[in-house]
Parts: structure tokens; C-alpha cells; sequence
């Protein structure tokens, strides 16, 4: 499984936040039959305690996973409501 960090200031400038968390997209090979693919997950770390969430495999599709990470980032969700916000936007 590969991390991709999010550079959070870099695509979010406007955010008014000091940034409490840490995102990154979780990649990870999905094997379907003789076929595979990349499967998409959530990561939130929370830089002041350390405390860290993963939520592994929940789309193939690129833009669902952007479309995730922007609202985690957005709404600066922590750890321990990643799996509440990942099932409600599922």
C-alpha cells in the first residue's frame, strides 16, 4: 500500500485553519478475477497527538477519491470521525 500526503496549504489556500491534520490518499492493488486495479482510501493524522485513521479501499475511481479528500479537507475532519464522514458519503 503507497500514501499519497496531500500538500493541504498548496491545493487549499484559502483554508482558515491552521491545519490541526495531515491527509493522504491510500493506494493499494485491487485483484478481481485474473484482472486488477488500484483501489482508493482515506488517511487523517493528527499532528499534534499523532493519533491516525485509515479507511483502505473504498473507490476505484479517481475522482470520487478527490471528490472525498476535498471534503475531509474542507470540514477539517480528525481521526476519529473519518469512518462516520467515509460511510455517511458513501
Amino acid at each position: 500500500m503507497r500514501e499519497l500526503k496531500l500538500d493541504v496549504y498548496s491545493l487549499y489556500p484559502d483554508l482558515k485553519n491552521d491545519g490541526l491534520y495531515d491527509y493522504a490518499i491510500l493506494v493499494d492493488e485491487l485483484k478481481v478475477g485474473a484482472f486488477s486495479c488500484e483501489s482508493y482510501g482515506a488517511q487523517v493524522t493528527n499532528r499534534t497527538t499523532g493519533d491516525r485513521a485509515d479507511v483502505p479501499n473504498i473507490t476505484v475511481s479517481v475522482s470520487r477519491i478527490d471528490q472525498l479528500m476535498e471534503l475531509l479537507v474542507r470540514n477539517q475532519v480528525g481521526p476519529v470521525h473519518l469512518g462516520d464522514v467515509v460511510e455517511d458519503w458513501l
